[in-house]
């Protein structure tokens, strides 16, 4: 796999982009890293169905190490809620590994079209929310952590993303935490479900031929190694923005990005020729 130093810098802007986003909003960056991976691998001639699955597997790589620093900042601040997110993380680790096998055997446009409405419907939903003036706590049955945790994962295993995208607005929206709750949670969760995804990643990529170099399976050590770099240190600069912003910010922030990756992912500003 022949990069250049073009190709290098814009590995390191995602990985300080994710980093960032990670901190702020508690998502795991796979909604970055997945299409910027898969359109760099396009460029070095990779056919697409591999190309998809190297980026999703290589996110999740990278997403893993990122969650850990970001948990660790939100923790030290209270806004981690063990109980919920070690549910929740459990049943995301089992469903991580299911999505990742179904990813590995589905074309590589059906993952792209999945990938990008999910997150359209996901930013219209957080776009319309109006948070409470007060957020009462409610009793939340263990099950409903057990199945939003379980279908997070399967999310997170086929299409590369930690779970956070979908994870953070069912917290808010439907569970009622608040933002900045759901935020720090979702970051100790996606540890999980990220795991799940790295090992099915690495068992379905181990025999496929005409992987790129330094590939374990479908995870590009070379990629990782650039990207996660860059993104450990920004999750901290990520948390620090998170406490200090408002949280209809936050929610707004969310939403427009999840809408502009989405749209980016499914090809429609290629579609129109609009230079986005």
């Amino acid at each position: 796999m022949l990069i250049n130093s073009a190709y290098i810098l814009i590995l390191i802007i995602t990985g300080v982009g994710v980093g960032f986003a990670t901190g702020l909003l508690g998502v795991g960056g796979g909604f970055i890293l997945a299409p910027v991976q898969f359109l760099l691998l396009l460029s070095l001639g990779i056919d697409p169905d591999t190309s998809i699955r190297i980026a999703f597997g290589t996110s999740l790589a990278v997403i893993l190490p990122t969650a850990i620093s970001g948990t660790y900042s939100h923790y030290c601040r209270k806004c981690v809620l063990i109980k919920p997110a070690v549910i929740m993380g459990i049943m995301g680790f089992l469903g991580g590994i299911i999505g990742g096998s179904i990813a590995t055997h589905v074309p590589a446009d059906i993952l792209r079209i999945i990938f990008g409405l999910l997150l359209i419907v996901v930013s219209v939903d957080f776009l319309r929310f109006k948070a409470p003036e007060r957020h009462q706590k409610r009793s939340i049955n263990k099950y409903e952590f057990v199945f939003w945790g379980f279908m997070t994962g399967i999310a997170s295993g086929l299409l590369g993303i930690g779970g956070g995208v979908v994870l953070v607005p069912i917290m808010v929206i439907i569970l009622g935490f608040k933002m900045i709750d759901a935020v720090g949670t979702s970051s100790l969760i996606i540890i999980f479900t990220s795991v799940g995804g790295i090992i099915s990643y690495i068992l379905n990529g181990l025999y496929v031929p005409n992987l790129p170099p330094y590939s374990i399976g479908y995870i590009n050590l070379l990629q990782f190694a650039i990207l996660a770099v860059a993104s450990i240190p920004m999750a901290q600069v990520g948390v620090l923005a998170a406490h200090k912003m408002p949280e209809k910010q936050l929610r707004y922030i969310f939403a427009v990005l999840l809408l502009y990756i989405s749209l980016k992912m499914m090809g429609v500003f290629d579609l129109f020729h609009l230079p986005f």
